[in-house]
């Protein structure tokens, strides 16, 4: 009998409509369909090969079909593979301990949950726990913290941010009305002063005021993500999360990171650490578990955590594999300095943006931490007017020409280069190459 492996590849190109019937998307539309991966590269059922710089949802570090990684889930799955929340095992002992090694100091105990906005969700309810009687929590504006009732509202999609609701609107008669928000420090778009540090006064200075008389009560936690990736890809400059750390304790609410996409993508293990502020709580997934669901809240040990009465239950919450694959790249990327890899390519990629910048007016800014790299393209460099129209079209091209590249949620005059990390030199020329045919293209397609 044939394998289902095999069962699956009998699938004709031709039949992918008639299956599209029965494939209900949360996000995007029906596109590309992949066969196979291998490295940094995709292939679809006719053969053609992609450059997959968005490490499929940033979650692909060690790229497609990386063999270490089929191994060590292989063995797990011979041994153990899920397990309820409350049984131990020690996939998810050992995972915990290596996550509190690489993180700040005094973060020392580990949730393991199933994605992003459940650990979100998780720190939410820390915070609720020990700041006694809070019940409102500040965010910024851009942020976005997930697609849960909860995390949803807080984040740019329930916002009239994209000129609607978006797709968030369905459910905004029934989101939890539990977040205020606070500006962002875009430095890219601060027009008000000469000095890009006054925006982070700026915003500094009315995170303050929105904690002392914006709120109601006390809040019980600040969430922020170190870079706000879907936001724009905008970096938050160290001195501004730093200052964000100092009102916390000022006003007695928990700082919260949302690390789903800063963790080891940014260059170091943490942005806490990269950036040298100690938050409260830090939330890490996507990338966490090498393409296998899981993610986690790491907290300081000065608060009180969850207990044994069903605070926080997932019936996939513990699942070995996830946490076997999840140690297996954290080896990897030990072994073969993979972060100082992730610095010197991001920096690379920076580099070449830089001097296509110079050529094609079309690119108004580059930012770069790690391998986050984001390319805001603009009508005209002056009046920083976003061009969304044009981005897309230099998306699409590119795409046609072997190349993806990921957008910035609403800001989609923002285009994403977040390969995986094992991404050679030489193949980070081949995706500028691309790029810049493809902007040469849209180019005279505008004329």
């Amino acid at each position: 009998m044939d394998s289902t492996i095999e069962k699956i590849k009998t699938i004709k190109h031709s039949e992918l409509d008639e299956y599209n019937k029965f494939s209900m998307l949360g996000s995007g539309q029906h596109g590309i369909c992949f066969a196979r991966g291998s490295g940094i590269r995709l292939y679809d059922l006719e053969g053609k090969s992609y450059i997959d710089c968005t490490s499929q949802g940033w979650a692909l570090f060690l790229g497609h079909a990386n063999e270490e990684l089929r191994q060590a889930v292989y063995e797990q799955m011979g041994e153990l593979g899920h397990l309820n929340q409350n049984s131990d095992s020690l996939p998810r002992y050992a995972l915990a301990k290596k996550l509190t090694e690489l993180a700040p100091p005094n973060l020392n105990r580990v949730l393991f949950t199933v994605g992003g906005s459940a650990a979100i969700e998780a720190a939410m309810k820390i915070a609720a726990k020990n700041v006694k009687g809070a019940r409102q929590f500040v965010c910024l504006q851009d942020g976005y913290h997930g697609t849960s009732l909860t995390t949803g509202a807080a984040s740019w999609i329930s916002t009239k941010t994209a000129g609607i609701f978006t797709g968030f609107n369905s459910f905004s008669a029934i989101t939890n009305n539990i977040f205020v928000r606070i500006p962002n420090p875009y430095l890219y778009r601060w027009n008000n002063t000469p000095d890009p540090e006054d925006c982070i006064d700026a915003c500094l200075k009315t995170a303050r005021e929105t904690l002392r008389s914006g709120v109601s009560g006390q809040v019980a936690g600040l969430i922020v993500e170190p870079l706000q990736a879907s936001g724009g890809q905008i970096p938050l400059p160290k001195r501004y999360l730093q200052g964000l750390r100092q009102l916390c304790d000022d006003f007695g609410c928990l700082l919260i990171f949302d690390e789903l996409q800063t963790y080891c993508r940014i260059g170091d293990y943490f942005a806490a650490g990269r950036y040298e502020v100690e938050p409260d709580i830090i939330c890490i997934g996507k990338s966490l578990g090498a393409g296998f669901p899981i993610a986690a809240i790491l907290i300081h040990d000065r608060l009180e955590g969850f207990g044994p009465l069903g605070e926080d239950v997932h019936t996939f919450s513990n699942n070995g594999i996830a946490q076997v694959a999840a140690l297996k790249q954290l080896d990897i990327i030990e072994r073969d300095n993979l972060l100082a890899h992730v610095n010197a390519l991001g920096a690379y990629f920076a580099e070449g943006l830089y001097g296509l910048q110079k050529k094609y007016h079309c690119i108004g800014d580059i930012r770069q931490v790690g391998l986050h790299v984001g390319i805001e393209f603009v009508e005209d460099p002056v009046t920083k007017i976003p061009d969304m129209v044009f981005a897309q079209t230099v998306k699409h091209i590119a795409q046609a020409m072997g190349l993806i590249l990921g957008e910035a949620g609403y800001r989609m005059n923002v285009l994403k280069i977040k390969p995986p990390f094992i991404m050679t030199f030489g193949e980070a020329d081949e995706v500028l190459a691309i790029l810049e045919a493809a902007v040469q293209t849209a180019l005279q397609k505008k004329q």
